[in-house]
């Protein structure tokens, strides 16, 4: 029978045995990672969902087993959805006997059943008390502590019995435990927290019943949303919040997101008060927000790292998921990220194969970059301080709520045995013991850890997230996948040239480094000596405005060394200043007026007449080798580039035939009727312009046209002072009509320039009148 955490598994196992009258590890057993209660009689094993995938990897056609029960299905955690899809592969090839039960208490049971092969459905609707359900929006200024602490003395007040809250994680715990305490709670009280990385002892404390004349506020995070009962709770306060995992393929990396909960986890929580009276439940939001809620969770191998899941099926000898039965697929960017990290940590071949490193490292039940690092550790010598920061990374929450981001300092602190602070010393006893068993499965003996090893330890496990630092006064760093990370202000750790970073947060553009250690370039290059490219790079220099060549060690886009060297041949320093030129399909060029004005004239050419060529910048950046490459051969610096008759280059681009049509249907110029030659502004292609003086226009009366007659020029009309009066592409209705408006207005303030009556039959003149 699958639990989904140890704390329902173990409870779940003692409730079995209770009703049997036997006591844990006779008929009914557990298995957790950890903890194993189990006897040569035991009939039942509740195990945790990890514990069936390890179990189907030993033996996959698992003998001794005749039913698998998953309980809690409706929670679809990743563990979960691979555990099911691996035994529905193993009944459908070897065990078709298996029988296999899918229990859930919100999901709809249809789609399960359909991928169970039409499994028959049974339901039961369950007992359950009434409860009241009570609506309390905290203030836009209340931290959810506050809300909580104010919350909880208020339920005391009018309520019988223990009180269950549900809080997104640990430290929303340890602040309103931290207020409860400071506040005059009515006698026999006592306030328990409940989380996943509690001790066995500590947990079983929380959800015992209270002895006789107290009461328990028990301040849990989902754990306890499901699978227990927790003894005496007659009230629910339920924060509305979750801590959920979120991975992102495109950074590699995962984060832990506060999110709403969802309305079937909401209606858990306030069942929770029902369960063996009639109870009360505080929400602390407010009743029309309900419905912004969604349905249900999302599953999590949507959003999660499916680095474990992909060492799990290359285990398995599954290639490709999709041979196997999901309820959701694993999204394919995610489970590709996975299997190149895999690739990286040599737990799997280029074609998917599980590695002899690989089945070492799926041994240890732990994340695949945590046990690359414990082995590659003991390999090194260094396994006990690998211990101490595998236990560190393991523990929830520990980058998010660690005062100091270097986890040297952590090492320290772990490996000292001190006691530490009232807040933290439940981690430190779980950190430590977790490393005390990493020492057993490793054997490392009696070594010490050494904090100075931490940096290499965490490159081992992160190899994606080795950081140099940037030129500058900020603490920021490049990482060697692309990203930018800043250390918080003041630290330590800024003055180091390299580090190997092992958690960030979700910030953009700069992540926060959360969790790191300095690594030096030595240890680089020894960890990651075949991953290390060795070139040479001819390169243009934007900001010099000249082309370099340097002799480059890079890992992935972090130089590790530069030198300078000789440019040599000149087809690779063109090659160079080309692709500096034509970077990000933009011409980094230095267009003068005569070649802009070539180059509208051409553009609008393209855009009127078939055959003409496209001179925009894509259509320049995709030909520049055969226009633009044989004119830089012998160039080094902007300046030389910049000399370059572009409108040159660009009429060589025209066959013969166009070049001598080119003046016909594009003309620089139009002769107008004063005599004067004026330029003609191609700047916009569909609408050439021709700014001219009216008087020159006199007994002009169809508006010139370019493009053989087929498109005609916008005229700005201009005052003798060429400022534009008028606008217009229909000369002779301007003539006829707007033209006396124009006369009206401007002969008083133009007494010495001509304006006839009619000015068809005028001169065109480009002179002020003749003196009589």
């Amino acid at each position: 029978m699958l639990e989904p955490r140890r704390l329902a598994a173990r409870a779940a196992a003692r409730y079995m045995a209770a009703s049997l009258g036997e006591s844990v590890g006779t008929s009914v057993g557990f298995r957790t990672r950890g903890e194993t209660r189990v006897g040569p009689h035991t009939r039942v094993e509740v195990v945790t969902e990890g514990v069936l995938t390890r179990m189907l990897h030993r033996d996959p056609t698992l003998e001794q087993v005749g039913i698998i029960l998953f309980d809690e299905f409706h929670e679809r955690n990743l563990n979960a959805d691979v555990g099911l899809a691996l035994a529905l592969e193993s009944q459908s090839l070897v065990r078709p006997d298996l029988r296999l039960l899918v229990m859930s208490a919100t999901l709809d049971g249809t789609a399960v059943a359909s991928m169970l092969g039409d499994a028959p459905t049974l339901v039961s609707e369950g007992r359950a008390f009434p409860v009241e359900t009570h609506y309390r929006s905290r203030r836009t200024d209340q931290s959810v502590e506050g809300a909580v602490a104010s919350t909880v003395l208020h339920a005391l007040e009018r309520h019988q019995g223990s009180v269950l809250v549900f809080l997104p994680g640990v430290g929303e715990i340890r602040r309103a435990q931290a207020s409860l305490d400071r506040m005059a709670l009515p006698p026999g009280v006592r306030v328990l927290p409940l989380f996943g990385a509690m001790s066995a002892a500590a947990q079983d404390e929380a959800i015992a019943a209270p002895g006789a004349g107290t009461r328990k506020v028990v301040l849990a995070t989902s754990i306890a949303e499901t699978s227990l009962t927790i003894e005496d709770v007659r009230v629910v306060i339920d924060a509305g919040l979750s801590r959920i995992p979120s991975f992102s393929p495109r950074t590699g990396m995962s984060r832990l997101r506060t999110v709403r909960v969802s309305r079937a986890s909401a209606d858990q929580r306030r069942g929770r008060a029902g369960r063996t009276a009639p109870g009360v439940c505080y929400r602390l939001w407010a009743h029309e927000d309900d419905i912004g809620l969604l349905e249900r969770d999302r599953p999590e191998i949507l959003d999660a790292d499916l680095t474990p899941l992909a060492l799990d099926l290359a285990l398995a000898g599954i290639v490709d998921a999709r041979s196997l039965r999901w309820l959701d697929a694993p999204p394919a960017p995610a489970l590709a990220h996975a299997r190149e990290l895999l690739q990286q940590l040599g737990a799997v071949s280029s074609d998917v194969r599980i590695t002899d490193h690989g089945r070492s490292m799926a041994r240890l039940g732990t994340h695949p970059r945590l046990a690359h690092m414990l082995l590659r550790g003991r390999d090194l010598g260094i396994g006990a301080t690998a211990c101490v920061v595998a236990a560190l990374l393991e523990e929830r929450d520990a980058g998010r709520n660690a005062p100091d981001v270097d986890v040297r300092a952590h090492v320290s602190r772990i490996a000292s045995r001190d006691r530490g602070s009232d807040l933290d010393a439940d981690a430190l006893r779980r950190m430590r013991a977790q490393a005390d068993h990493w020492r057993d499965a490793l054997e490392v003996g009696d070594q010490f850890p050494r904090d100075e090893d931490a940096g290499l330890l965490i490159a081992l496990a992160f190899p994606d997230r080795i950081a140099q630092r940037r030129p500058g006064a900020r603490e920021r760093f490049l990482l060697r996948n692309g990203l930018g990370a800043e250390l918080p202000d003041g630290s330590a750790l800024s003055r180091a040239e390299y580090l190997a970073v092992a958690e960030v947060d979700g910030r953009r553009p700069q992540a926060g480094i959360a969790l790191a250690a300095p690594l030096s370039i030595a240890e680089i290059e020894e960890l990651f000596a075949e991953q290390i490219v060795r070139e040479e790079v001819v390169e243009w220099n934007d900001g010099a405005g000249i082309v370099t060549a340097v002799q480059r060690e890079r890992l992935d886009v972090l130089v590790l060394r530069e030198s300078s060297r000789d440019l040599g041949k000149d087809d690779v320093v063109a090659e160079a200043l080309l692709r500096g030129l034509t970077s990000g399909q933009r011409l980094e060029l230095s267009w003068s007026a005569q070649a802009q004005r070539t180059r509208n004239r051409l553009a609008f050419l393209h855009a009127h007449i078939p055959g003409w060529p496209d001179v925009g910048d894509a259509a320049l950046v995709a030909s520049a080798r055969e226009w633009l490459l044989p004119h830089l051969v012998g160039l080094r610096r902007r300046q030389q580039v910049d000399a370059l008759d572009l409108s040159t280059l660009l009429l060589s681009r025209l066959s013969w035939q166009q070049r001598s049509q080119l003046d016909v249907l594009a003309p620089a110029a139009v002769e107008v009727p004063s005599g004067s030659r004026i330029p003609v502004d191609y700047s916009n292609p569909l609408s050439p312009v021709l700014a001219v003086r009216l008087q020159e226009l006199f007994g002009l009366s169809e508006t010139p046209a370019v493009a053989a007659g087929a498109v005609r020029l916008t005229l700005h009309l201009l005052s003798p002072a060429n400022r534009p009066v008028q606008v217009t592409r229909d000369l002779a209705g301007f003539w006829a009509n707007s033209y006396f408006e124009v006369r009206r207005e401007l002969r008083g303030r133009y007494p010495k320039h001509e304006w006839p009556d009619d000015p068809l039959q005028a001169e065109a003149t480009r002179r002020t009148k003749r003196r009589r």
